[in-house]
């Protein structure tokens, strides 16, 4: 008997070992990315750049992202390629070892190009695989999958703190050997993959599509709301990404590497953050979810640029906390607006994301620099008020059940 034609919910069980695998993947991944972001104040002072070329950099890495990362997932959703994570941490690599040895801001950009290409072909792809391995744990998977991505978010500017900034640009080559081991890991996640869908296809007659029921038009308006939240969430965490240690420098006087500090511990939060959605999203609906951690944040980001440097490190915790459990949802809520459409939702909505980050960071850098790093702080907060239009969004659990 064909084994497995005699295993049909082989398809169907969570399986840990690869959520941690492409979770641990998801972590180098950005940990990668994030190490530019974190060296601006090295970056600025050795080419002499405005806060407006800083933004500028954020735009062209994010931009390419951006654009690239929904014609990825549509490719994928109809011609899954395993084999292509591997091609995306590479072009992470080379973009890396580029920006190590760049002697001007051209150069800088073109460098920065490459990691937003390979940010486009590992975020569709790594998000496709959490969900195959998710055994119907949606939420639980993608909040696994996006705390290794933020993880990597908070290591990265600590270890950027500790190699590049006491030792210079050039130190930045050390991070391609961690990209190396991404390389191994996203071999292991490509065998299980190959596999995994071979699989699927020897049990198509069992495997079926959910579906809501919703109108075309419902869908389309639902999306644009998730767009909408997805713009005011990453706007706002454009200024911490890009701007937060010099807003600590500039108010409170520190050093680059105790700013660095800083955007670890909101980092960090975010990361821990993340963890908490998923699973509540599955328990209790994503709707509610996406509404209090985007409008739930926004009385500490209205306080943040008011209170003392002790304050500022507190609320910045409490705001990575909250706001860092909307992602998951968001992206598992519109996978079930588009059933079948993995690769091309993860797609549109990193790529927004990205986009949104990238465009926040070019203007707040110009805002910056027309008035101060204090005030773009002061604007950006009033961002998670739009987390308010989460009410218009239907609620798929009730749905279902009445479905059943």
């Amino acid at each position: 008997m064909d084994t497995i034609k005699a295993n049909p919910d082989i398809v169907k069980k969570t399986t840990y070992s690869i959520l941690f695998i492409i979770s641990f993947s998801h972590l180098i991944n950005d940990l990668l990315q994030a190490v530019v972001p974190s060296i601006y104040p090295l970056l600025k002072d050795n080419f002499s750049l405005s806060f407006t070329q800083i933004g500028i950099i954020t735009l062209t890495y994010q931009m390419v992202a951006s654009i690239l990362q929904p014609f990825v997932g549509m490719y994928t959703d109809k011609n899954s390629k395993p084999y292509s994570l591997i091609i995306g941490m590479c072009f992470t690599m080379v973009g890396l070892f580029f920006v190590s040895i760049a002697s001007s801001f051209i150069n800088l950009l073109l460098s920065v190009s490459l990691i937003g290409i390979g940010s486009s072909i590992f975020h569709p792809e790594s998000s496709r695989v959490a969900h195959l391995a998710s055994g119907g744990k949606r939420g639980l998977a993608q909040s696994i999958f996006q705390l290794g991505g933020n993880a990597g978010s908070a290591i990265g500017p600590l270890l950027a703190a500790f190699i590049v900034i006491p030792h210079g640009q050039s130190y930045i080559a050390w991070f391609c050997i961690i990209a190396l081991v991404g390389v191994f890991a996203l071999y292991k996640i490509a065998i299980w993959y190959t596999a995994h869908l071979s699989e699927r296809n020897a049990n198509k007659a069992s495997h079926q599509i959910e579906t809501h029921h919703l109108s075309k038009n419902r869908v389309i308006a639902s999306l644009i709301i998730l767009l909408v939240l997805i713009f005011s969430k990453y706007f706002y965490m454009s200024s911490i990404t890009s701007y937060y240690t010099f807003f600590l420098i500039d108010k409170f006087h520190i050093t680059i590497q105790q700013s660095q500090v800083y955007l670890f511990l909101f980092s960090g939060a975010v990361a821990a953050g993340t963890l908490i959605g998923g699973p509540i999203g599955d328990r209790y609906g994503r709707k509610y979810v996406i509404w209090v951690s985007i409008l739930g944040v926004a009385p500490f980001t209205l306080m943040l640029p008011y209170v003392s440097l002790f304050w500022v490190g507190a609320l910045s915790v409490i705001i990575g906390l909250i706001l860092s459990s909307a992602f998951s949802a968001i992206l598992v809520y519109a996978t079930e607006l588009m059933p079948g459409k993995v690769g091309l939702v993860a797609g549109l909505f990193f790529g927004f994301a990205f986009g949104m980050g990238g465009l926040g960071s070019a203007i707040l850098g110009k805002i910056a620099d027309a008035t101060s790093i204090e005030y773009v702080f002061k604007i950006c907060a009033f961002l998670p008020l739009i987390g308010v239009i989460t009410g218009f969004l239907p609620n798929l659990e009730k749905k279902k059940k009445a479905q059943e």
